[in-house]
Formats: C-alpha cells, sequence, structure tokens
C-alpha cells in the first residue's frame, strides 16, 4: 500500500517524502503545481481547498501526511474513510493548544483539521510543532544585504525546531504502530534567544550581524506584516504578550522528539549548517 504526502513541496513535506523513501516506503505525493515539484515520486494534482480534487491521489493509498487546510478538511477526511485510508499523522501546531489565541486564524486553522480527524473512523496522530527553524529564513536576505537584522523582542527565548526532526517523527507515526490517538508536541532541544540565533547565524557564515531591537508600535506592525492575514487584533495582543513574557525566561521545551525518536533533536547551530547557503550572498 502507498503513503500519501500533502503539502510535499513545503520544508516539511519534502523532508517527509525523502525520509520515507530512505525507508524503502512506496509514496506518493500531491501538489497543486506537480509540474515543478522537483520529487523523485509520483506527485499528482491535487488542491486540498478542493477534497474531490484528491480522489485519484487517494487510490491505493493506506497511510497520509496531512498538511493542514481548514477549508477541505471535512471534505477530505470524509474521501479519505471512502477511499479506505486507515491511519492520518496531522501537521497541526502548538498554536492549537492556545486558547488564548482565541479566534485567530493561526490558531483556528488547526483546531477545525484536528477536530475533523478526531470524530473520525480514522487512526490519527497530531504533530504539535513550536516554532520552525526555517523562520529564521525571514531574515536571509537582509542579512546578505546590510548585514543586519530588525526583530521584534530580540531578546525572547525561542524553541526552534529542525524540519528534519518533524519529519521523522512524522514518519515513525506512519510507518509504526502504537502512535494513534497520540498527540505529540514538538519543539527543539535548547532555548535560545533570537539574538544567540543571530549570532550563531553570524559565526557559522563568518560575518557579524547588527541587531534592532524592535518594540512597541514597531514591534506590532512588524508582526503585522509577517503573519499577514493571521494578525488581527486580538491575535497581535496575544502574541505580543507571548514575546514581552518570553523575555528573560527560558522557553519551554517538548519531549515529544525524545518521546518517539529515542533522542534529542537537533539544535539550531546543526540547523545553521544544514542551511548555510541561503544566509550567504
Amino acid at each position: 500500500m502507498t503513503i500519501l504526502v500533502t503539502g510535499a513541496t513545503g520544508n516539511v513535506g519534502r523532508a517527509v517524502v525523502t525520509q520515507l523513501l530512505e525507508a524503502g516506503a512506496d509514496v506518493r505525493a500531491t501538489s497543486r503545481y506537480p509540474e515543478t515539484a522537483g520529487l523523485p515520486v509520483d506527485v499528482k494534482a491535487a488542491d486540498l481547498a478542493n477534497p474531490s480534487s484528491f480522489e485519484q491521489a487517494l487510490d491505493n493509498v493506506e497511510k497520509v501526511f496531512l498538511f493542514p487546510n481548514p477549508a477541505g478538511a471535512q471534505g477530505f477526511v470524509d474521501l479519505a474513510e471512502a477511499a479506505g485510508v486507515q491511519r492520518i499523522v496531522l501537521l497541526s501546531s502548538q498554536a492549537a493548544a492556545h486558547e488564548e489565541y482565541g479566534d485567530a486564524p493561526m490558531r483556528t486553522m488547526h483546531v477545525i483539521v484536528e477536530q475533523a480527524l478526531a470524530k473520525s473512523s480514522l487512526e490519527w496522530t497530531f504533530l504539535r510543532p513550536g516554532g520552525f527553524a526555517t523562520n529564521t529564513l525571514l531574515w536571509a536576505q537582509s542579512i546578505k544585504d546590510t548585514g543586519r537584522v530588525r526583530i521584534p523582542y530580540a531578546d525572547m527565548n525561542t524553541n526552534s525546531i529542525h524540519e528534519d526532526d518533524i519529519a521523522a517523527v512524522a514518519v515513525r507515526a506512519l510507518l509504526e504502530d502504537g502512535h494513534a490517538g497520540n498527540v505529540y508536541e514538538l519543539t527543539g532541544p535548547e532555548s535560545l534567544t533570537q539574538r544567540r540565533q543571530i549570532e550563531l547565524i553570524g559565526e557559522v557564515i563568518g560575518k557579524e550581524i547588527e541587531v534592532i531591537d524592535q518594540r512597541g508600535a514597531e514591534a506590532r506592525a512588524a508582526l503585522k506584516a509577517q503573519f499577514g492575514p493571521y494578525a488581527n487584533d486580538h491575535f497581535l495582543d496575544s502574541m505580543l504578550k507571548i514575546y514581552q513574557s518570553a523575555v528573560g525566561r527560558p522557553a519551554d521545551m517538548a519531549t515529544g522528539v525524545d518521546e518517539v525518536l529515542g533522542r534529542p533533536g537537533r539544535t539550531f547551530a546543526e540547523w545553521v549548517q544544514d542551511h548555510k547557503a541561503d544566509f550567504v550572498a
């Protein structure tokens, strides 16, 4: 039977495809633009916002790695059940557990998909990673162009996770039994300030990087620009409180990576080594 990977051209999805192939699995992927996916597997054209587009992609599929899209969540779950899918591993988010985010889309998009799976007959596993280390790629162009980074609350602590570790947990949950009904909180193995992350990037690429710390209205405007449609006033208020409270307080560490993989996650310095080329002009 085949494993289907949705969101396969994203950072995590691409790593899931790679690791499944390394494990000898039969893998199929989907993309809205299969002709540009650049994946070494059969890639079907499908859009999670349009569940019926998955009819062909789900043929003879037993397990699915699911990228979250609330627009078509219930329809996809219904189609997967009808197609005989047995297991779905969902890329969710720690935001799903933060009730203080209220009805901010960044939280509700994940809650909607989790609820659709939870009430289904399918085996499900939810992966709730914290901040992706790949989020720091937002700094790459500024580092290359100006040698400086402007960020809200540079001294807030983070627990960034390597996308390969998220993928490794997903692959275990897809290939092994014993993960059904589990919710895995996933973080990196260390608490680092954003300022220290930038220092580590500078050490790896051999370049001194200036950090410009944004506060108040400037920080709010930066977050609004970063999160776009998610950034309603309630969400921005919540995020600013989280950022403020994370200054001087170590980030919380989750145990999901250690629990599933039997090893700690990769450090941020290791992630930077893997992505060095992204920060060099």
